[in-house]
């Protein structure tokens, strides 16, 4: 899968958590709006949200427990979930995970 952004600005420097086990770039669109690319490896990990975001797996697979959720949901390359501004929620990574995390400004 590709997708053409015109005239979007990528930060070459990583964004680096997890003592390297999730990193991601950032792309600013044109129209100002903000997305990252990134890659997870095995792992569990919690992230916390500023803005409300739309989480897209592109690649390989992880399982999520969302805010307010009970159980963790599977989800596979194509899926995609959002989480609410201000939040955090929780991931495990069985190998890894390409995803696209776009930022969602009110």
């Amino acid at each position: 899968m590709s997708r053409i952004y015109e005239n979007a600005t990528i930060t070459e420097k990583a964004n680096v958590y997890f003592d390297g086990k999730v990193t991601s770039r950032a792309v600013t669109k044109a129209d100002g709006t903000k997305i990252t690319l990134g890659f997870m490896v095995a792992g569990e990990y919690t992230f916390k949200t500023a803005a409300e975001e739309l989480m897209e797996v592109i690649n390989g697979e992880l399982s999520a427990l969302l805010p307010g959720e009970e159980s963790w949901q599977n989800y596979p390359a194509g899926s995609k979930f959002s989480v609410p501004a201000d939040d955090s929620f929780q991931v495990k990574v069985p190998t890894f995970a390409d995803y696209c995390c776009s930022y969602i400004e009110k």
